[in-house]
């Protein structure tokens, strides 16, 4: 492990590893990566993936256009597998209300040259076949949304950085960060120290954590999502994801079956007295009273869903 680096990114999730990727692609080839555990074994590793570009404002639209234009091109750059599948995205709208503001997003994507169209329910039944159109009044399609595969997106992010001359150090956990007069000075771990002027914090849930070391108040609060996985069914493959943001759910195709989650109106926090400190390629246990209310919005949207193996 390196004695000294320009920068130091604190966290191996697909945020820490775009990061040092971002900054090796920029010149900054003296950067570490430091992962407590092994890399994408925080949150990333469970993320459902999908990507849809149009955001609530210009730079953040941006910046998921340019991110798209990254995962149709590093396959190519770092030869492996990203896990992107372009097959577009549809929302939904189930009142008068909701196509109002889909209409308004269609314009918005223009100026943004982003290709969203209004299609019928019946259009949008036949991209995506296990949606009834009952209550639904009209859709949006976006052709270059899709859906990634989060762990081997950072595993690609991390060997582009590698190849620039970044290190990444798994197995390797903070324990302090020094600070004198105001300024960052070093890096302390279990396997060394890090001299540097510049420390990334990018440990998703453990980020509070990790601020603490130098009396930042991060204000992150982790919560517990669910969503389930159904077995294959002969679904088409290249379907589109979707969304139903008056039902509170969200789909994407996954080897002929679905992956189906949700928006709690009442999310469950979790971990605020302090994270398990082998919190580490673990899933929470199920919460099936909880995921009933989303369980039942989706079979309003989805009704072979109610009959589907998980």
């Amino acid at each position: 492990m390196r004695t000294h680096a320009r920068a130091v990114v604190i966290g191996g999730g697909v945020g820490g590893a775009a990061i040092l990727y971002w900054l090796s692609r920029l010149g900054w080839t003296d950067v570490v990566l430091v992962e407590r555990a092994r890399v994408t074994s925080g949150s990333t590793f469970h993320s459902a993936g999908l990507v849809g570009q149009l955001r609530g404002s210009l730079s953040l639209t941006q910046m998921m256009m340019n991110s798209v234009d990254l995962y149709r091109n590093l396959k190519d750059e770092v030869g492996l597998e990203t896990g992107w599948h372009e097959v577009g995205s549809l929302r939904l709208a189930s009142s008068q209300e909701r196509m109002e503001e889909l209409t308004r997003q269609a314009a918005w994507a223009k100026t943004f040259g982003l290709p969203l169209e209004l299609i019928s329910p019946d259009e949008a039944q036949g991209m995506f076949p296990p949606m009834t159109t009952d209550g639904v009044v009209g859709a949006a399609y976006l052709s270059t949304d899709g859906y990634i595969d989060p762990s081997q997106l950072t595993f690609a992010l991390v060997e582009g950085a590698r190849r620039r001359g970044a290190e990444i150090c798994e197995d390797t956990r903070v324990t302090g960060i020094e600070v004198s007069d105001g300024q960052v000075r070093r890096v302390v771990t279990d396997r060394g120290e890090i001299s540097t002027e510049l420390v990334v914090n990018a440990g998703g849930m453990f980020a509070p954590e990790i601020g603490r070391m130098v009396q930042v108040n991060v204000p992150l609060i982790p919560f517990a999502h669910e969503y389930l996985i159904t077995r294959p069914s002969g679904l088409p493959l290249d379907m589109p994801t979707m969304r139903d943001p008056s039902l509170l759910v969200y789909y994407r195709p996954e080897s002929g079956g679905l992956i189906m989650g949700g928006y709690e109106r009442e999310p469950a926090p979790w971990g605020l007295d302090g994270i398990p400190g082998d919190f580490n390629g673990r899933l929470l246990e199920p919460d099936w009273d909880r995921f009933e209310p989303l369980m039942t919005n989706a079979v309003v949207r989805t009704p072979s869903l109610k009959d589907a193996e998980v």
